[in-house]
């Protein structure tokens, strides 16, 4: 989506994505392995009564929801940072997030990139809210 199409207000959908245990597992392993998130046994009779994907994994499905409707093709090329994430639940192996974005502010910088500051909400399946943050992306106009 170009830089151009978007509107302050405007509420935009993606997904839905459908998690796996192997794509948890194979994430945790890789990047945060704390045995609630990699070892399914244990993680049954912990705190979360089963086996978790890590915050950070949660970020990245949200990450890539994000650039396949409306990023990829776009003038965005560079991000100076998020604010507030927030992993409000869980994700499980077999849930299936889709991710509503609202545009906040649109403007143009004094050096002429354009500035979008949008707030990302990610839902399970059951219309659980399990991430939120608030995002600022840099375009070229």
């Amino acid at each position: 989506m170009k830089y151009a199409e978007f509107e302050v207000g405007q509420v935009l959908h993606a997904g839905p994505y459908t998690v796996s245990e192997e794509e948890i597992l194979a994430f945790a392993t890789q990047w945060d392995p704390q045995w609630f998130h990699t070892q399914p046994d244990a993680a049954a009779t912990g705190p979360f009564q089963g086996l978790i994907a890590s915050g950070w994994h949660t970020c990245c499905m949200a990450m890539r929801l994000a650039v396949d409707a409306y990023l990829a093709g776009s003038e965005s090329y560079v991000s100076p940072g998020l604010d507030n994430i927030r992993w409000l639940q869980p994700v499980r192996p077999g849930d299936t997030l889709r991710l509503a974005i609202t545009i906040v502010d649109k403007r143009t910088s004094k050096s002429g990139l354009g500035v979008l500051r949008w707030d990302w909400a990610m839902q399970n399946q059951d219309g659980v809210q399990v991430l939120t943050i608030n995002a600022t992306n840099l375009f070229k106009i």
